[in-house]
């Protein structure tokens, strides 16, 4: 998702640069912003200056001490909470008082990352959706700390986008992932039982619920392994078992089956499918 907020972002002007102390995704990185950037002509979502122009105001670094002296910082690591935990407590040690701090958490309670600064009035959560760069709508959370200052700051950022923001207060999974994470196990359920395949599940909710691609290729384009991470925290959170992932779910990732990314989750993509 990182790769994707950092698009939207070059897109409208900004000039960004993206961490990560993984070797392996940065060696990647690239390719993925330069995929991301032919999808979004395909879809005729590209920036009015070309996708040159917007990959070059993107910098790829390994080191978080290259964020010092930024006005507005979106972390997007791994659902995990000790993770983001430890990336804002390193954040707080670099970050000027009037910095912007935003969690692209899909469903770690802003709360629990706010408590990490100094100054927890400066961090609301911001959730994309996939694929950024043709979503013009986000999730806002609000924490219980999170000053006006702070929602204007992420609005204004959200405007020069031309996207908007839904406010929300904080909780476990929010709206959006505490309602579809559900629905994405107990459709992966369906399936593992042998009530119907992944294609007719998806198209009964396209044919009969009007949705654009229904649950699995959802779950898909988000990442399975994401989608069990966040349906992890959620159980961990709530203690519900709705949260608990499916099997079909936890096999599916073991076996490397990630989605679109990957070329195959509930579904099979081609590589131009895969470049969204």
């Amino acid at each position: 998702m990182g790769v994707g907020v950092a698009h939207r972002l070059a897109a409208a002007g900004h000039d960004v640069t993206v961490v990560d102390p993984a070797p392996e995704a940065l060696a990647t990185a690239v390719e993925r912003l330069r995929a991301g950037l032919r999808m979004a002509t395909l879809m005729r979502r590209a920036p009015a200056d070309g996708a040159g122009r917007t990959a070059e105001r993107v910098r790829f670094r390994a080191d978080l001490d290259q964020l010092r002296g930024a006005s507005f910082v979106v972390e997007c690591a791994r659902e995990s909470i000790p993770v983001k935990q430890e990336v804002f407590r390193s954040l707080n040690t670099l970050l000027t008082p009037t910095t912007t701090l935003a969690t692209c958490t899909s469903a770690i309670p802003v709360g629990l990352l706010a408590e990490q600064v100094d100054d927890p009035g400066r961090v609301l959560g911001m959730h994309f959706m996939n694929p950024a760069y043709a979503k013009d709508t986000i999730e806002m959370i609000r924490g219980k700390h999170t000053g006006e200052q702070t929602l204007d700051d992420a609005h204004a950022l959200l405007a020069s986008m031309g996207m908007q923001g839904i406010v929300v207060n904080d909780a476990p999974g929010f709206v959006s992932n505490r309602l579809s994470h559900a629905t994405f196990n107990d459709a992966a359920a369906v399936v593992q039982a042998g009530t119907a395949d992944a294609a007719t599940v998806d198209r009964l909710f396209q044919e009969c619920f009007g949705h654009a691609m229904g649950p699995l290729r959802t779950a898909d384009l988000i990442g399975l392994d994401t989608v069990v991470d966040t349906l992890h925290v959620l159980h961990e959170l709530t203690d519900d078992a709705r949260f608990t992932p499916c099997a079909l779910l936890t096999d599916l990732v073991a076996a490397g089956r990630l989605g679109r990314k990957s070329g195959q989750g509930f579904h099979r993509y081609t590589p131009t499918a895969r470049a969204s």
